[in-house]
């Protein structure tokens, strides 16, 4: 532990993180307004030095320090080059960083990552960043958005549960993938699965047998078996669905990030039975809301058939 961390209280809070469209900014605003109207106190920090319209009250903007676009423009980079440019520029002026934070201490902290997959993956400047704030007594925990259409094609959501395991092992902080838009998934097409296998990331052996229908994946099914053992090994991919617009699906994620985080058996937290039994049955709230969600999808599953039925 640093010298500057002994003796300060601790700070919780989500890094918001996961690839272009996934629904960061959106969560994050959802979070903020939900989080609030329980009582909570909390600041969200836009770490995007691209995002240009922010719905939510920003607290801390990256901007104040570093843009994507002064970036392109001065050291004539192209995007994705431009944002490592300024995570690294970041991660050299933590101590901006750190005094911005310092202003909102006992508030909830929700941060608005970049949509760059690489600054995930492979990349160490957001990582060390993470690690900076971990020292300085920050519990936090990982919000990896993932898009829910890519359930309707297998090969994608292979893809993403590789990307997944990737981030985790990368990252280094306690994880939460989210499954969002589950409210718009029925747009993309049916899926192959009930939303539990998804969600719980069940035999994945299915998933390949599926794929091998396709003729273009059948060529490939070796690999493809390959890449289902990595997951299956390592064991660690699961998935909360969510939907921002609906309140229950927004207490089911916050409840999940508030176990990884340590926020439910924290100072803030009444040591209440019943707070301790709602995080000790955290994953039956989960399954719950599988549930729910799953329902929905079929009803409008068969309402289109029925739909269908009627036009012919």
């Amino acid at each position: 532990m640093s010298e500057g961390s002994k003796g300060s209280s601790l700070a919780f809070g989500q890094v918001v993180i996961g690839p272009p469209g996934s629904g960061k900014t959106t969560y994050c605003h959802g979070m903020q307004e939900f989080m609030g109207r329980l009582g909570r106190k909390v600041t969200v920090v836009n770490l995007d030095p691209a995002n240009e319209t922010m719905p939510y009250q920003c607290s801390v903007d990256i901007a104040e320090l570093i843009t994507l676009p002064d970036v392109m423009d001065s050291l004539k980079l192209g995007p994705n080059g431009g944002l490592i440019y300024c995570m690294e520029y970041l991660e050299a002026n933590f101590d901006w960083l750190q005094e911005k934070l310092a202003a909102f201490k006992g508030h909830y902290y929700l941060f608005d990552c970049p949509g760059q997959v690489e600054l995930y993956t492979h990349h160490d400047a957001l990582k060390n960043i993470f690690a900076h704030l971990v020292k300085w007594n920050f519990r936090l925990a990982a919000v990896h958005l993932v898009d829910s259409h890519y359930c309707t094609d297998p090969g994608k959501f292979i893809s993403v549960l590789c990307t997944s395991l990737s981030t985790m092992l990368h990252v280094e902080l306690p994880h939460v993938n989210v499954l969002s838009k589950m409210d718009l998934i029925e747009q993309y097409g049916k899926l192959a699965f009930n939303l539990d296998y998804y969600t719980e990331v069940l035999d994945l052996s299915y998933l390949v047998d599926h794929l091998a229908s396709d003729p273009f994946f059948r060529n490939y099914r070796r690999l493809n078996e390959k890449l289902v053992e990595v997951i299956e090994d390592y064991s660690l991919v699961s998935f909360v669905p969510l939907n921002v617009q609906d309140k229950q699906s927004m207490r089911q994620v916050m409840q999940a990030v508030d176990k990884a985080n340590g926020y439910s058996f924290g100072e803030q937290e009444h040591r209440s039975l019943e707070a301790l039994m709602s995080a000790a049955v955290g994953a039956d709230f989960h399954f719950t809301s599988t549930l729910a969600v799953q329902e929905r999808y079929v009803q409008s599953q068969d309402k289109a058939v029925e739909e269908e039925v009627m036009d012919l």
